[in-house]
């Protein structure tokens, strides 16, 4: 190995082991994404929830699933008796719900048949604010810490949120049937609906607007009471099923790659890993792969041979054999190609040879006349030949 190129080696080595020792004392930034994955310890992760959550639902039993609500439940319904064979509360809590169309109706059907429905999220799909008869707006006063209040407590305890909450309220309601569960109000006093209960038959929904009160960062502030209120409106001795991201179901909790895809930089870091083996096994099989030599393949004479033949005749002005010649090549490419007897090349031959070839009649009988002629004859001209040739290319035989 040439000396400059370890010298490069050493100087990339160097610079490796630089930056990752820079990277490593450098302080890790605050993420701040509003993830509500139940495995990220981020501020707004759902973490802490999800270890608590026991005693959240105590003593209520959970039951996580990462199918859409529609595949969960329509295998727990009975066709014979047009029931569900299972009943509880559906919980979902995410950033934005995006329960498909199928699933809404899949969710207001079990919710019919006397279970509830729990969703935490800054917005719901219109085809549940259309059954339910609601809808929420966006509200720009709603820029500083908020307070927020349950109508249970709401004369004792107050709850100040600041950090990830969302400006959302339910601007209509059917008041007739829908109860105002929570409140949030800013320092300028203005006050709007963030939780309500709205009964669906004989069952209910309790639509909630703030899903950063189940996330770490609030949690962790002694802000769990407030939680504990707004889960407290779940029956106690009902089931919860928990409606979880897909990859974050507990049949993932034993992949071995659990804890390096659940941290960003371990995951980007495994995928390179991943990537740069592949172009390495890419380009190492190619740099490997034995040298296939090329075989030139052999290389046709015959035309060039007859091309020879043909010039050495017409050089020697022996028309008479060159025509001759011609005059054989044709009659047996038509006895090959055709299927025609040559011997007699009379009107039935002309008449054949223009069925199956479709060449106009009188230039075969042309071409035959000149046949005879050169047949009878010991010398033939060179316009003879020529004219004879020009014949022949027309014909296309």
């Amino acid at each position: 190995m040439p000396k400059s190129l370890k010298i490069y080696i050493f100087l990339l080595v160097l610079i490796l082991v630089g930056i990752i020792i820079i990277d490593a004392n450098k302080k890790t930034p605050i993420d701040w994404r509003p993830s509500y994955s139940l495995r990220e310890k981020i501020p707004f992760g759902l973490y802490v929830f999800d270890q608590e959550s026991k005693s959240f639902f105590n003593p209520q039993k959970i039951k996580k699933f990462g199918e859409t609500p529609y595949e969960f439940f329509d295998q727990y319904y009975d066709v014979d008796d047009s029931t569900y064979t299972v009943s509880g509360t559906f919980l979902h809590i995410d950033n934005s719900c995006t329960i498909d169309d199928t699933s809404v109706d899949e969710l207001l059907y079990f919710v019919s048949h006397g279970n509830n429905a729990f969703l935490s999220a800054t917005s719901f799909p219109e085809k549940l604010a259309d059954s339910l008869h609601f809808e929420t707006a966006q509200s720009n006063s709603f820029l500083d810490s908020i307070q927020f209040k349950t109508e249970r407590n709401h004369k004792t305890n107050q709850f100040y949120f600041n950090k990830g909450v969302n400006d959302a309220y339910f601007y209509e309601i059917d008041s007739t049937t829908t109860t105002v569960l929570g409140t949030q109000s800013n320092s300028k006093g203005i006050t709007q609906t963030n939780f309500v209960r709205i009964p669906y038959k004989n069952g209910a929904f309790y639509l909630h607007l703030q899903p950063v009160a189940f996330t770490n960062y609030y949690l962790l502030k002694e802000n769990a009471q407030y939680t504990q209120e707004v889960l407290g409106y779940i029956a106690p001795n009902e089931t919860i099923y928990w409606n979880v991201n897909q990859y974050e179901n507990q049949n993932l909790s034993e992949s071995p790659l659990r804890y390096i895809l659940s941290k960003p930089a371990l995951r980007w870091a495994w995928y390179l890993s991943l990537i740069s083996l592949l172009f390495f096994m890419i380009f190492n099989a190619k740099r490997r792969q034995r040298i296939i030599p090329i075989k030139e393949p052999l290389k046709n004479t015959t035309v060039d041979f007859t091309k020879t033949i043909g010039n050495l005749y017409y050089q020697e002005k022996d028309h008479q054999n060159i025509a001759e010649k011609k005059i054989v090549f044709l009659l047996e490419k038509i006895r090959n190609e055709y299927y025609i007897d040559t011997f007699n090349l009379d009107e039935t031959f002309i008449n054949r040879l223009h069925q199956k070839t479709g060449n106009d009649k009188t230039d075969i009988e042309n071409v035959v006349r000149l046949i005879k002629k050169i047949r009878n004859q010991s010398q033939t001209t060179e316009k003879e030949l020529i004219n004879f040739n020009e014949l022949l290319e027309k014909l296309n035989l």
